[in-house]
């Protein structure tokens, strides 16, 4: 299995369980967060595909789906048009509310294009760096694992979540 192949295996799982995160929810248990204060799982799918949009987005120097494909406007949030969710506030988390099947369909036209990057890699472009903020500097390689783990975990936290609620977890959930 070449690199290409194992990083667009592994991609590939996220939309469905995205899906089974979603799958059944009303508005309002899009909307309730754990505990009073965790994260809603529309905030984390959103935030998941803000993520994964972004930072594949500037890796391989294109637009993000987000304003290419107009989910910026179809969204709605009182946001600014960049913002991804990291360090928001209860407020700004709270502010995060829309359908499950626009949640659905912006993650999967970002999963779209994260596969039309990752189909046109080679192994040797694993090692371009593309963030210099870092010490070491990152590498694509390096970044896509990130994005990868960053996904995983908060459709993890979305699928508990919906737990929660008396929903079901889905075929991962143990």
């Amino acid at each position: 299995m070449q690199s290409k192949e194992l990083l667009l295996e592994s991609f590939d799982r996220l939309p469905g369980l995205v899906r089974e995160a979603l799958d059944g929810l009303d508005a309002a248990q899009l909307q309730r967060r754990p505990g009073g204060n965790g994260n809603s799982i529309a905030w984390l799918i959103w935030h998941t595909g803000r993520v994964e949009d972004a930072q594949v987005a500037s890796a391989a120097g294109l637009e993000q789906v987000w304003t290419a494909e107009g989910f910026v406007k179809r969204f709605g949030l009182p946001l600014v048009e960049r913002d991804t969710g990291y360090g928001h506030s209860s407020e700004q988390v709270d502010a995060v509310r829309a359908p499950r099947e626009l949640l659905q369909e912006y993650y999967e036209a970002v999963h779209r294009q994260t596969a039309k990057v990752l189909e046109d890699i080679a192994d040797p472009d694993l090692d371009r760096v593309v963030d210099r903020h870092w010490n070491p500097p990152v590498t694509l390689g390096v970044r896509l694992v990130s994005i990868l783990g960053d996904c995983l975990q908060h459709i993890g936290q979305a699928a508990y979540a919906k737990g929660l609620h008396g929903g079901t977890a889905g075929a991962g959930g143990a």
